[in-house]
């Protein structure tokens, strides 16, 4: 049974129609492998996941209920990595997590960020500051932040930029050892990684040309407007029973 779970979902950003029609399932254990050309649309999708964007319709859920009516109980189930790494430059390494840690109201502060950087094999740098990181070393720095503190729901866009071959084997040991234990991954990526049976969700089978896309918005208005379409029935409740 799917957990997080997202139907009929249309993307704009700006003027630009990014998808339509997507719809996506995930239950526990589940990967997700977002693919398709630049532009089609993974970031974006990967925002809507996270509450950051909001589609143009469509509706996202866990367990049923909108991510958009308790957005503070997603943020506490989710771990989202997008492609800025997002580490202080003044701050060390440790300083950070340490950071990152208090926002998501971790107790045991000092020990969760100490396995996080062994697993992560950048335990040597915990006293490095951010500007000294070479880009690999601020990737797995940001992806150690996944690690602190529970959550139910990874979201990964990029993860492996920066990394070399032994970080991405790192990387997908992770997230096969997060799955074991009930997580859902959903992440994009140009390279394969190593992950057992994901479910592959590729985006630009939800490309839609926007001049046919605004046709269909002008023929539901027209259908609205002239009492034929599904909206106008339920807006004249004496017109729709005569």
């Amino acid at each position: 049974m799917a957990v997080f779970s997202g139907s009929d979902l249309t993307c704009l950003r700006g003027e630009r129609l990014v998808f339509g029609g997507l719809s996506f399932a995930a239950a526990p254990g589940d990967a997700i492998m977002l693919r398709g050309r630049n532009g089609a649309g993974k970031s974006s999708l990967l925002r809507l996941m996270a509450g950051l964007l909001v589609p143009r319709s469509g509706l996202i859920t866990w367990d049923n209920e909108p991510i958009q009516k308790d957005r503070v109980a997603h943020n506490a189930r989710l771990q989202y990595l997008g492609h800025q790494d997002a580490i202080k430059p003044v701050l060390s390494v440790h300083d950070n997590l340490r950071l990152w840690a208090q926002l998501r109201g971790v107790t045991n502060i000092d020990m969760a960020i100490d396995t996080a950087l062994h697993a992560l094999d950048i335990h040597h740098l915990s006293r490095t500051a951010g500007r000294y990181l070479s880009s690999g070393q601020k990737r797995r720095t940001a992806l150690a932040r996944i690690l602190i503190g529970d959550s139910k729901l990874w979201l990964l866009d990029e993860p492996t930029v920066g990394l070399d071959r032994e970080s991405c084997a790192q990387l997908a040991r992770l997230i096969a050892d997060f799955r074991a234990k009930g997580g859902i991954v959903i992440y994009s990526t140009h390279i394969d990684l190593a992950i057992n049976h994901p479910i592959t969700l590729d985006l630009d089978e939800f490309a839609i040309p926007m001049v046919e896309w605004l046709q269909d918005q002008d023929d539901q208005n027209d259908n609205i407007e002239t009492g034929y379409g599904p909206k106008a029935a339920h807006s004249d409740p004496q017109g729709a029973a005569q």
